[in-house]
């Protein structure tokens, strides 16, 4: 999702407190109307508030990246992670991305933290490249962009001025977009688009399944990559529905040349059931929660 709205919880604050309730992670995406919800529910002057500080945050270099590993299922190997935006308020203590995402979605400072996240997240990944300590380094780092980039006309340009900046192989970058993005399907999205991949830049389409996007757009987008939506994953291998919908995904994607990355494993039978069906990668907490890019270092030092 648009910048991952799961984040940690902070009840001792007033703000936060509704969101933050909701705020699992494992849930996340089944409570983000409750969240969108809450952030619509603040005063307009409290909102005005936290969009003021959000932007003295940014331009402060208060916020933070967490970031998740994403493994190959055939040997759990790292091969990727994805960088999560997180906000540590020094009055109100972390705020959940869950109640500040919609805030900066509603206006132009969406756009400015996400060229801050694209060059933050390429220069971390440009150092692991270069750790000569690290028993394994991800191939990709992950990060997802907002409408109003694509839409604006600015990502292209912060695409390619993250990568000049850190000097990280455009392989190595992989942003992540979601189904109500592209449903329109636009002569410029779909050229922006295809600029991109030309950079040499992955496309992963995410939280596929629960968007408006019918099959047409896996065939005319330039993807290489399906997230699956840990809806479909939660109740894996028992829920008949599940496992049906999990295969005809895999089948279409590796028909159509996609590799499929199984979004919220948590268990090692739901790690098992997607290994047998021949899923390439996944992501969740049995293989590592967000956490600092300092743990990361960490974790890819030791192996």
């Amino acid at each position: 999702m648009p910048f991952d709205q799961t984040g940690p919880e902070n009840p001792a604050t007033a703000v936060a407190a509704a969101p933050a309730r909701t705020a699992d992670a494992g849930l996340a995406q089944s409570m983000r109307p409750s969240l969108d919800l809450a952030a619509g529910q603040l005063s307009q002057a409290l909102r005005r508030k936290l969009s003021h500080e959000l932007r003295a945050a940014l331009e402060a270099g208060t916020l933070a990246l967490h970031y998740q590993p994403r493994v190959t299922l055939e040997d759990g190997r790292a091969c990727g992670a994805e960088a999560l935006l997180r906000w540590n308020h020094a009055k109100r203590g972390n705020i959940p991305p869950g109640l500040f995402i919609p805030i900066a979605e509603a206006s132009d400072l969406i756009t400015d933290i996400g060229g801050w996240v694209l060059r933050q997240a390429t220069r971390e990944a440009a150092g692991w490249l270069q750790n000569p300590a690290a028993r394994q380094v991800p191939a990709v780092v992950s990060v997802n962009v907002s409408a109003r980039q694509l839409r604006g006309g600015v990502l292209l340009g912060q695409v390619a001025r993250a990568l000049e900046e850190s000097g990280l192989p455009p392989e190595r970058l992989e942003l992540e977009l979601t189904e109500s993005m592209l449903v329109d399907g636009s002569a410029d999205t779909l050229l922006t688009l295809a600029a991109i991949r030309d950079l040499g830049v992955g496309l992963a389409l995410d939280d596929f399944g629960t968007g408006y996007a019918s099959l047409s757009v896996l065939k005319r987008l330039p993807l290489n990559t399906i997230k699956l939506d840990r809806a479909f994953v939660r109740d894996l291998p028992h829920d008949a529905e599940d496992t049906a919908i999990v295969r005809a995904v895999q089948s279409i994607a590796r028909a159509l040349h996609l590799e499929v990355v199984a979004e919220g494993v948590e268990t090692e039978d739901q790690r098992a059931f997607l290994s047998g069906i021949g899923c390439d990668e996944a992501q969740g907490y049995l293989f590592g929660r967000p956490a600092a890019a300092e743990h990361l270092r960490k974790t890819l030092r030791e192996g």
